[in-house]
């Protein structure tokens, strides 16, 4: 029998908040963390606002020590904060230094979607190719190495199972989540700490800038600047931020009387091979479908059980085409459709931590009951005009919320799907 899967804790990261209580707060009153940025503007970028957290620096150096602090750059950085409050969180402590203790139950998935790029473009390159090798110290690999996150977050909890990054574009962060519950469902693991992050770096969003998918026209106005399922549009918003899930068995859960937030009934995984309309940057809308109902099937529910779609909608074109994606794989109309949400609109596209952070917005609605307004789309677009009544504009109350799905989509084609349901003791 596979074993069940639980949510014993949360870190977050974000644009809008820093801590769950922040967070949740943040995502009620429908608070945007987009800002401008005066360094973009410097830089000749066309896009000059971001979600980036604010006060970051001085919240790490509350978390680590001055010799921790030399190889935590932003990336390791959000994870790593993230990783320490979801750890806390869960009911555990961390480590002393020098106590040898490993957890050998307890694994680490941390991703990323493009990773220590801020680091690579303002020391190592420079410093290489001013013969200064010797000046960039010993901590230089650690924090550029694509596992740098996960071996960091595994240094600070001491744990001894599964340690590993992945890296899926935009749907890294669900796929560590999904690849945690795994490891646990098979019983290689009692839990896992699982999530996404990614720097606040204009060496991470120029190539994005110049394929001009970001937005250009919110310059002045950055809190409106992203705008999923709206007829006006302009691209997405890049992000930065991190968050992190404590996956648990829930035999190992309940034993030691955990808090439990959600159980993660399925998940999926797939991608569209860059055919039937799908390239490196659009997805094929037979993979999207198949990928929803994949994950349906993994959880053993029915198409009606889903109450709400936290969606991938990043403000492109291709919002519409995932409204309707969504419709086809459940097979219903916009009469009983589910509500659908966009937590974009409020910290832009996040890239490689989007999934984790809004997997833990999802959770927190779950075992909050309610749902945050997905903001800046009041100009509905109108391919997807008949569906306006099912996106909430306001905070919603909704006690009786049982099942969310969560999408996450990314460059490559790749497409990924979970789904949350609501903890209720039996």
């Amino acid at each position: 029998m596979k074993k069940r899967v639980v949510i014993t804790g949360m870190g977050v990261a974000a644009p809008n908040a820093h801590g769950l209580e922040n967070f949740e707060q943040a995502l009620r009153e429908g608070r945007s963390g987009v800002r401008f940025l005066p360094r973009l503007q410097e830089l000749n970028f066309g896009c000059q606002i971001a979600g980036v957290p604010e006060n970051f620096e001085e919240i790490r150096k509350s978390y680590f020590d001055r010799e921790k602090l030399m190889s935590i750059n932003d990336n390791i950085g959000f994870a790593s904060v993230a990783a320490v409050d979801a750890w806390k969180d869960a009911g555990f402590g961390l480590l002393e230094d020098g106590d040898d203790k490993v957890d050998w139950d307890t694994g680490v998935i941390a991703g990323s979607g493009i990773g220590g790029m801020d680091t690579i473009a303002t020391m190592v390159v420079p410093q290489i190719n001013e013969g200064k090798v010797r000046r960039m110290g010993s901590r230089i690999v650690e924090q550029v190495m694509g596992s740098g996150t996960s071996a960091r977050i595994s240094g600070l909890i001491g744990a001894g199972n599964q340690v590993t990054s992945n890296s899926s574009a935009c749907s890294t962060g669900n796929e560590a989540v999904i690849d945690a519950m795994l490891r646990i469902r098979m019983g290689l693991a009692k839990r896992m700490v699982a999530g996404g992050s990614e720097g606040a770096s204009p060496y991470i969003w120029g190539g994005f800038d110049a394929m001009r998918v970001i937005c250009r026209k919110f310059n002045d106005n950055p809190a409106a600047g992203s705008r999923p399922m709206s007829a006006s549009a302009a691209g997405f918003v890049p992000g930065s931020g991190g968050a992190m899930i404590v996956l648990e068995d829930l035999e190992t859960a309940l034993a030691r009387g955990a808090r439990i937030y959600s159980e993660i009934i399925g998940g999926y995984v797939n991608c569209g091979g860059q055919r039937m309309g799908g390239s490196m940057t659009a997805p094929n809308p037979e993979g999207v479908r198949r990928c929803i109902r994949g994950s349906m099937a993994d959880a053993g529910i029915s198409a009606s059980g889903i109450d709400v779609i936290n969606g991938h909608l990043t403000a492109t074109y291709a919002d519409p085409y995932e409204v309707k994606s969504w419709a086809a794989a459940l097979k219903r109309t916009p009469e009983n459709f589910p509500y659908i949400q966009a937590t974009k609109s409020l910290i832009g596209h996040c890239l490689g931590a989007a999934g984790a952070i809004e997997c833990v917005a999802s959770i927190l609605q779950l075992y909050k009951g309610f749902l945050h307004p997905s903001i800046n789309c009041e100009d509905i677009h109108p391919e997807i005009a008949d569906y306006v009544e099912k996106i909430p504009k306001k905070c919603m109350e909704f006690p009786d919320l049982k099942i969310i799905a969560k999408a996450g989509f990314g460059f490559g084609d790749v497409n990924s799907c979970i789904i949350f349901k609501k903890w209720e003791e039996k």
